[in-house]
């Protein structure tokens, strides 16, 4: 279903945004690194600094946090008192992040972020669900960031398990074969071992970001350059984000 922007709000779905952005206001490339070419503006930054407001903005300061990150510079920025004081009265992050729950990857740590900096959706090996998806929506639409990283990760347990049962036909527990049922597509069956899981890494993240892309709302915006959805890697073994090149599987 597509949206036709010329078209005034019907008063359901405009009184439905106007509670969102109230709720809002009332919460008291590839390869070697990150690279990329506004959104409009909202709230101020946190004291001291200028927010990112392209995708190309967003995506330098990413980088430039994972480079301190790991050179073991970090600067923990945003954690005065006089910041947690500002947001009190709003929040305007540069970033939604969509990444893993694996606690060795926590966002704002691997980007040397701070508070109101980063948007953060996590999920096992970046699955795609309804409330994941109405997440990353809510960052872009109602607080119009202009930069979504899908964030995989070097020997990520949930792509794993999810090719450990695809090749075993074992059965996982619970809610956790929903996760892998979810992985599945994105197996890559062209390697064996421990090269299918780093190849089934890479093409999970390749087919969210591919999945969020499609989203009209969200293509709108990219079509506009207002928005970039970005793919990329962690490694654990040197702590670098490295983007992925945008191909089809």
């Amino acid at each position: 279903m597509t949206t036709d922007t010329n078209t005034p709000p019907t008063p359901a779905r405009a009184s439905r945004r106007g509670l969102l952005r109230a709720a809002v206001a009332g919460t008291a490339v590839a390869g070697a690194g990150l690279a990329v070419g506004a959104a409009p503006p909202a709230a101020a930054a946190p004291v001291g600094c200028a927010r990112p407001d392209t995708p190309a903005e967003a995506l330098r300061e990413l980088a430039a946090g994972n480079r301190r990150w790991r050179a073991f510079r970090e600067r923990h920025p945003h954690e005065s008192p006089a910041v947690r004081r500002q947001l009190v009265e709003g929040q305007h992050p540069f970033a939604v992040v969509l990444g893993c729950i694996d606690s060795r990857v926590p966002p704002e740590l691997v980007f040397d972020q701070g508070l109101g900096d980063l948007m953060t959706v996590r999920a096992a090996g970046e699955v795609l669900d309804e409330a994941v998806l109405g997440s990353v929506a809510y960052g872009v639409l109602e607080l119009d960031i202009p930069l979504v990283v899908v964030l995989g990760h070097q020997s990520c347990g949930a792509v794993k398990a999810a090719v450990h049962a695809d090749e075993t036909g074992e059965r996982l527990p619970n809610h956790i074969q929903y996760i892998a049922d979810q992985i599945r597509p994105a197996i890559d069956r062209t390697q064996q071992g421990a090269a299918r899981v780093d190849a089934t890494i890479t093409a999970q993240v390749r087919l969210v970001r591919q999945r969020l892309a499609a989203e009209p709302d969200l293509a709108g915006r990219v079509a506009a350059g207002r928005l970039a959805i970005v793919g990329a890697r962690y490694e654990l073994t040197d702590q670098a984000v490295r983007t992925l090149p945008l191909r089809d599987r």
